[in-house]
């Protein structure tokens, strides 16, 4: 992506005034999207992002600076400012050794979306939207997005560390609105992997966007009849897949060394204790080949790692980046991430899950008296430091005398994440990735997965509007 040379006389004017870590961070992203609304094709667009990120550490200050400008004339001047930002005394510089370049790619690409005409794309959104309306009078309004980024980053630093990774991501989604005598009720489906074109084979395993369609408006028509979620405390199962959101957001970020050290994690000097149910193992594994989270290298150019967090119900270790890890005085986790080279890296997840158990499905259900079956949460919000959490539930049934019953609307989920951690006390064997997400942090947003299987909680808060 740049001269090794242009790379190496960046980095030492970057340190010429001492350094602990002058960094150089390159990205270039190309990327296209289109969206269909109500049978119109609403965007069609493709662009092109390109620039560099200089950081200058010295002791506790940090510098950084970022520009659009890859030539050396750019670059010079942006090392100046970030080496100026982080007040370093003159005549501290070193010189660079950058011996090779290693590789790392994720996941492989068949089909590169840019080689894909946008008739081809615009033609999936056409082909969901009919396939969401067709025998479907309820039906009064399609949505339908697809898109792809192709990221190619370069991270070097004065420790030597010269490296790249190429990503390509493609990802589709369908939102259906459906009008009945309950009123407008929504249902929304979306994939997205680490992947090419290819993620819409259906031949070698890919997705039908068809059939992403009819579950979208499934779930819309189904609310039409829908009854008011029930309120108060009561157990509540979690389908697989669809919980990950509720432990990444509750939990995961009370995880990460950066909230850690501010002491503003429920989680922060806990290290070794019983912090969930025995039955859980909370796991952050950016290597995960295929899933939304995964990347070869991290934004500061360590290897994706799997890591443990939790392990049996103990919490075994913390998130990482850089900065992070050498104020600890341990090697990083591979959780330096930045939204795009005009940010800093921090910590950050990658793909958060619980791992699998080995209770059926189907037995946790039929165990369950009386409670609620949440099949796809929605957003929420959270408090880091204290853990407590408020979601929505975007399809949701009744469990009566251990059988599924009627679909619920209007529903919130309201609890603690620690204190929910603790209660599990069933885990399915039916572990599953969720819906891509975009996990946001101080301004920044990030691109994640999680997952579990199903599991449940016997008892948190359901706030419905039943009486």
């Amino acid at each position: 992506m740049l001269d090794p040379d242009l790379i190496r006389r960046t980095l030492e004017l970057a340190a010429a005034r001492g350094a602990d870590l002058a960094e150089l961070f390159v990205e270039d992203v190309r990327s296209s999207s289109a969206s269909l609304d109500d049978g119109r094709v609403e965007e069609l667009v493709s662009g092109r992002d390109r620039g560099a990120g200089i950081r200058v550490v010295v002791g506790e200050r940090t510098g950084f600076a970022h520009t659009a400008d890859l030539s050396a004339e750019g670059l010079a001047a942006t090392a100046r400012v970030a080496a100026a930002s982080a007040r370093g005394s003159a005549g501290g510089g070193r010189r660079v050794v950058l011996d090779g370049t290693a590789r790392a790619h994720a996941a492989p690409v068949r089909t590169d979306p840019g080689t894909v005409g946008k008739a081809d794309k615009v033609e999936l959104l056409r082909r969901a939207d009919e396939a969401a309306r067709t025998g479907r009078a309820e039906v009064s309004q399609v949505a339908a997005r697809y898109g792809d980024v192709r990221r190619r980053v370069l991270v070097a630093n004065t420790d030597g560390v010269f490296v790249t990774d190429d990503l390509t991501k493609t990802s589709f989604s369908v939102s259906v609105v459906a009008k009945g005598d309950a009123g407008l009720q929504t249902g929304r489906h979306s994939v997205g992997r680490v992947a090419g074109f290819e993620l819409f084979d259906v031949a070698a395993g890919g997705y039908d966007v068809e059939e992403l369609a009819r579950t979208a408006a499934a779930r819309a028509i189904r609310k039409l009849d829908a009854r008011p979620a029930p309120s108060g405390a009561l157990p509540v199962v979690i389908a697989g897949g669809s919980g990950g959101v509720l432990f990444h957001e509750a939990c995961g970020h009370g995880l990460e060394a950066d909230l850690v050290d501010k002491g503003a994690s429920v989680f922060a000097g806990r290290r070794g204790e019983q912090v969930a149910s025995p039955l859980v193992t909370l796991v952050d594994d950016g290597t995960l080949v295929g899933e939304w989270g995964c990347f070869g290298i991290d934004d500061e150019g360590n290897l994706a790692r799997r890591n443990v967090l939790i392990e049996r119900g103990v919490l075994t270790d913390y998130l990482y980046d850089s900065q992070q890890a050498r104020k600890a005085g341990r090697p990083g986790s591979g959780n330096g991430r930045r939204q795009s080279y005009r940010h800093l890296p921090m910590v950050r997840m990658t793909n958060t899950y619980i791992t699998g158990g080995e209770s059926d499905p189907a037995d946790i259900i039929a165990s369950t008296e009386f409670g609620v079956y949440v099949a796809q949460l929605g957003g929420g919000q959270v408090n880091t430091a204290s853990g407590d959490f408020v979601f929505g539930m975007t399809e949701a049934y009744l469990i009566e005398g251990g059988v599924i019953t009627e679909a619920l609307r209007d529903g919130n989920l309201i609890g603690n994440g620690p204190a929910a951690l603790a209660a599990i006390d069933a885990v399915g064997n039916d572990f599953s990735m969720g819906y891509p997400g975009t996990c946001g942090k101080d301004g920044q947003g990030v691109p994640v997965g999680m997952g579990t299987p199903t599991l449940r909680v016997p008892s948190l808060t359901v706030g419905g509007t039943a009486s």
